[in-house]
């Protein structure tokens, strides 16, 4: 979904703190650049002195991460979501350094180009690059250049809502295709075929009064039949609804089979952006709704064999809410959501943005040109620092407190844990037991600090930190080394402070 009101945002402010560095350079599972630390004598030193007690009141908290799985991470997981008439734009070119560099960070990654104006923009093989409403070829090839420069591939929406007044045919649709295989070549993940079919039937839409998934699934068939007819074999994905999980979109996947579709899309915001209800300290609350939306799906995969994306998703919809969808609420939020959908057998989801207004994009952009890193970025970029691999069962016991932990098995044998502590006042005191023995543990915060504040703020837009560090609009980020922990045994303990997230790395 998309919104209509491009509002301006404040500037980011750099705000840095003193985090005292052991090592001289880390290169971080999940990202494509190293990132490097400056080395202290603290390198050297054979014992680790303990953390210091923090001020304010302290929570016992006990981690028990288990060995038994509970979902999996692969690359590509934590993509992003953008308009197709993002393509009329100068934004997706192999010439957009800071685009680039910002993708970087979370990729190699998926990026999907749908959203409402997929079915507002029309296929013009002789258009003019950058005309609004229009697809020409040349926009084509800089999106292709863009992701060859970023390592990304691309879930590629395709006018069908169009076909109601005769904008768009299904030949249309395949000579696009076609040009869109031929330039992508292996970027191409899958091909979109309308979105958010499931509402073409609502008053004022395409097929207003007029329309089932019938009536969908033979219309998504013709375009279907003409796209494969003049390009053999190109990946089709679908059928991206808004919603109607058990009514549309599992009933799709078992009408079109595995040997139509590569994947099953889906949609999945927490609610209504404009709502009086769309508060900060509902998004960071449990999400009930996610939880029934992925077990639904997870129970079609089994029934279809075809893996299920969450390929545009993001807190509320409508834009998002003012003031929460774009503020350090988002960064805690996407945490979860993320760990949450991994856990819920999701391959992978794509969160939606683009522009310069106070809604829920991760990245804001002016005409093209980035502006910033919002604070849900930070969330995304720290789930990125957690990498790949099997997630593990966690139990944590904080009493009370809004507080949640997730592990990932990593590469070095141990794990990286992130524990997210969403109380405004308590510091948490965890003590972490793991199956075995580790001989190494590190941490890294994410937190957030206004100028003139003396504690982070749900509310705050700006000011957010990843081991001190903000990423810049060039996608220059250069955090302090990670912390380490006393190890060598199978218990570690440390603290979380208020309203942070925290990555524990063992090995």
């Amino acid at each position: 979904m998309s919104s209509s009101f491009p509002l301006t945002s404040p500037n980011r402010r750099q705000l840095l703190r003193g985090i005292a560095a052991f090592s001289t350079s880390v290169l971080f599972s999940g990202c494509n650049k190293a990132i490097t630390m400056a080395a202290s004598p603290a390198a050297q030193q054979t014992s680790i002195a303990p953390e210091s007690v923090p001020s304010g009141p302290i929570t016992q908290a006990v981690l028990n991460v288990l060995s038994n799985e509970a979902g999996s991470i692969g690359q590509g997981f934590a993509g992003l979501s953008y308009e197709k008439s993002g393509m009329c734009e100068p934004l997706f070119s192999g010439a957009n350094a800071d685009l680039i560099a910002m993708f970087k960070l979370l990729g190699p990654s998926v990026l999907r180009v749908g959203g409402n104006s997929v079915d507002q923009c029309i296929w013009v093989p002789s258009g003019s690059e950058q005309t609004a409403g229009q697809i020409a070829p040349s926009d084509v090839a800089a999106l292709a250049a863009f992701l060859k420069a970023t390592g990304w591939q691309c879930i590629y929406g395709i006018n069908l809502g169009g076909a109601a007044t005769g904008a768009t045919t299904p030949q249309l649709a395949a000579e696009e295709v076609a040009y869109v295989a031929e330039q992508f070549g292996s970027s191409l993940l899958g091909i979109e075929i309308g979105n958010e079919c499931d509402g073409y039937g609502a008053p004022g839409s395409y097929f207003a009064n007029n329309w089932s998934l019938a009536q969908f699934e033979s219309l998504w068939g013709q375009f279907r039949d003409a796209i494969l007819a003049k390009t053999p074999g190109v990946p089709l994905t679908g059928p991206a609804s808004g919603s109607n999980v058990s009514t549309w979109t599992v009933p799709f996947g078992q009408s079109v089979t595995h040997s139509d579709i590569t994947m099953l899309t889906q949609h999945y915001y927490r609610g209504d952006g404009q709502a009086s209800t769309s508060t900060a300290a509902t998004l960071i609350s449990a999400d009930t709704n996610l939880t029934r939306c992925l077990g639904l799906l997870s129970a079609g995969q089994q029934s279809t064999s075809i893996p299920f994306r969450l390929a545009e998703c993001n807190s509320y919809f409508n834009g998002g809410a003012a003031g929460v969808s774009n503020s350090y609420a988002s960064a805690l939020w996407v945490l979860d959501f993320l760990f949450n959908s991994a856990q819920g057998g999701a391959a992978g989801v794509n969160l939606h943005g683009g522009g310069d207004w106070d809604g829920y994009t991760p990245i804001a952009d002016d005409n093209g040109v980035v502006v910033e890193a919002r604070p849900e970025f930070y969330g995304v970029t720290l789930f990125t620092l957690a990498g790949q691999g099997a997630m593990c069962q966690t139990n944590l016991s904080v009493g009370q407190l809004n507080a949640t932990a997730y592990a990932v098995k990593n590469s070095n044998g141990g794990w990286n844990i992130v524990v997210i502590n969403k109380d405004a006042t308590q510091n948490l005191h965890l003590s972490t037991s793991l199956p075995k023995s580790v001989s190494t543990a590190t941490l890294m915060t994410m937190t957030q600090l206004s100028e003139g504040a003396t504690g982070p703020s749900l509310s705050a837009t700006s000011g957010v930190m990843i081991q001190g560090a903000s990423i810049n609009r060039n996608g220059d980020f250069t955090p302090a080394s990670a912390e380490s922990l006393p190890a060598g045994g199978s218990q570690i303990e440390c603290y979380v402070p208020p309203l942070s997230a925290v990555l524990i790395q063992t090995a």
